[in-house]
């Protein structure tokens, strides 16, 4: 995995964002965590990336790729390339 970590934008009732952290868990990756409903700046990320709308979760990888609501599939696919 990289030493730079992914970032993980989420809320805590989102069960897509508790699907995703378990799959980076099972991988061993290193990442950041960042509830938008506690942080404002990370919120309006979110929807700035999203064309307006609160997609979570929005997962940002050291390569500058994002990947909004992957499915377990597509998020271990990409994480692969950081093996």
């Amino acid at each position: 995995m990289s030493l730079q970590p992914i970032i993980v934008y989420g809320t805590n009732w989102c069960p897509d964002c508790r699907r995703a952290q378990r799959v980076l868990d099972q991988h061993g990756a290193h990442y950041t965590y960042i509830n938008i409903e506690h942080d404002p700046a990370a919120a309006e990320f979110v929807i700035k990336v999203n064309n307006g709308n609160r997609s979570v979760p929005t997962i940002v990888f050291p390569d500058g790729t994002i990947l909004v609501e992957p499915s377990n599939r597509v998020l271990q696919e990409k994480l692969s390339q950081f093996a």
